[in-house]
């Protein structure tokens, strides 16, 4: 029996992966890492090896084996994805997850192992579906099973001294790629303040695939808003649904 454990440079499966080797000590495990760091902020870096010195246990760095997702440097790289699939983002999710965070999961995963994924108990809903769809693997949702919430996290963290990343830090409640396509439009205005040229740069893709990342309503029909016309006050970013980016959260199954 093996265990693996998903890290995504988040407090939550940073806490998931403390506890797990605490508890599954006498068992095989390792910790994975699906590598999109290029898009990340670099503070992640520091990060990531700060939780490996505390959890005792070198983080693994997994990467898509698809050349077409590479950067000339060998670097996953998202606006590859976008630009070799065609597809931006949708009602099920982002091919930038699919290719690069979950193919890698399924690369790495075997039958028989025991995978750690970092829902906190808040998150029943998505812990739900992700079982229902996914009757196939040997999850373990260890902070919700000790009934640990994302604020939890964080006082853990603190507590090992351990620095927050930046993106926490700087008023993101998730530390996903710099310019996430699930963002919404208070995400993005708040994108366009901190990273202008990451704003420039995803309104000039939005155009070229003819895709746009926001919409509004009118009634009920759906308006696309591209990035290069969103409004500067539109959306409350405090209010929107998490965009938590993970090897299950392109669809959770």
């Amino acid at each position: 029996m093996r265990v693996l454990v998903w890290f995504s440079c988040g407090a939550a499966s940073a806490m998931a992966a403390k506890l797990a080797v605490e508890e599954y000590r006498h068992t095989p495990i390792e910790v994975w890492y699906c590598d999109t760091r290029k898009w990340e902020h670099p503070d992640n870096e520091r990060f990531l090896l700060d939780v490996a010195k505390w959890i005792g246990k070198p983080i693994r760095m997994g990467r898509t084996s698809n050349p077409d997702y590479l950067d000339r440097h060998g670097k996953p790289d998202i606006y590859r994805v976008f630009k070799q699939t065609g597809w931006l983002v949708g009602p099920k999710g982002t091919r930038c997850t699919v290719e690069l965070k979950k193919s890698v999961r399924h690369e790495i995963e075997r039958p028989g192992d025991i995978q750690i994924f970092g829902f906190t108990s808040e998150e029943t809903d998505r812990i739900e579906r992700f079982k229902a769809n996914n009757p196939d693997i040997q999850p373990d949702f260890i902070l919700a099973r000790k009934n640990v919430k994302k604020v939890d996290c964080f006082t853990a963290l603190k507590g090992a001294g351990i620095e927050l990343p930046m993106m926490y830090r700087m008023g993101y409640r998730n530390n996903n790629c710099i310019g996430c396509v699930k963002g919404q439009s208070g995400y993005w205005n708040k994108i366009r303040k901190d990273f202008p040229n990451i704003f420039k740069r995803m309104s000039k893709v939005e155009r070229k695939m003819g895709v746009a990342i926001n919409k509004r309503y009118e009634g009920k029909t759906r308006i696309p808003v591209y990035l290069d016309e969103l409004p500067l006050g539109a959306g409350r970013y405090t209010s929107e649904p998490d965009i938590e980016c993970g090897v299950v959260c392109a669809s959770e199954s």
